[in-house]
């Protein structure tokens, strides 16, 4: 295998993670996991077997693979201990099987996480962003690593696909989201009118329903209290918009 398979290369700015899925089940791979995690901004290749997966590495650098463990021409298991003697590549494994034995020997055999079908697309994207940042601390290249730097204040991080707490903790962004969040945040501070969020969200602003805004804020704003336990200074500008306050 190529350097897909051989070595985990850290990401550049303008690269989304690359990401591997290999799950039998067409519908769930190909309906849920697969556009759930490009809604997450992750770049996803599916497979539906090992032998495609390892197909798909001789032409392709995968940063992370999401493995089933039940399929079709192997174990997942087999998979996991032969990806992590070979690579640093990261790795969540999922299964539907309630029972204890297949985590254990799963993350004793590499596996950076492990994950109950039915998994939350949500879920399954934080746990990706988690294993990115072990990805850039292997790499070396410190650019997108939170450190005691960047805590205390709320900031987006990798390529603004998180939204980072103060207290450093990631919480993965929707597509929307990133958008709204990159606009307000460019000006904190300063009020955004609604035209102008709504115009960067979709390019016929008036066949955008207003309140779908409304609601996207809304969930921003419970993501973020739940997450840090403390408000998300995204605040409405009474007859101009929103705003993102400033840490002065």
């Amino acid at each position: 295998m190529n350097d897909g398979a051989s070595k985990t290369n850290a990401r550049t700015p303008d690269r989304a993670w690359h990401v591997g899925v290999l799950e039998d089940d067409a519908q769930l791979r190909e309906g849920i996991i697969i556009p759930g995690l490009r809604y997450f901004g992750f770049q996803v290749t599916g497979a539906g077997s090992v032998a495609e997966l390892y197909r798909h590495m001789l032409s392709r650098r995968f940063d992370m693979v999401v493995l089933d463990i039940g399929l079709p021409d192997d174990s997942g298991l087999n998979v996991v201990k032969h990806l992590r003697e070979i690579s640093t590549l990261g790795i969540v494994m999922l299964t539907g099987n309630t029972g204890m034995d297949d985590h254990v020997t799963a993350l004793t055999r590499g596996a950076d996480a492990f994950l109950n079908k039915p998994v939350n697309i949500e879920v399954l994207a934080a746990t990706l962003h988690s294993v990115g940042r072990r990805l850039v601390g292997v790499a070396g290249a410190g650019g997108a690593v939170t450190t005691s730097a960047g805590l205390g204040r709320w900031r987006l991080d990798t390529d603004d696909w998180c939204l980072v707490t103060p207290v450093g903790q990631a919480l993965p962004l929707t597509a929307p989201e990133r958008c709204i969040l990159r606009v307000l945040m460019a000006v904190r501070g300063e009020p955004v009118s609604r035209e102008k969020l709504i115009s960067a969200l979709t390019s016929d602003i008036y066949e955008f329903d207003p309140h779908r805004l409304e609601m996207m804020v809304h969930r921003l704003r419970r993501k973020a209290q739940d997450a840090a336990g403390q408000p998300l200074p995204l605040l409405t500008s009474r007859g101009q918009g929103y705003l993102f306050a400033s840490d002065a």
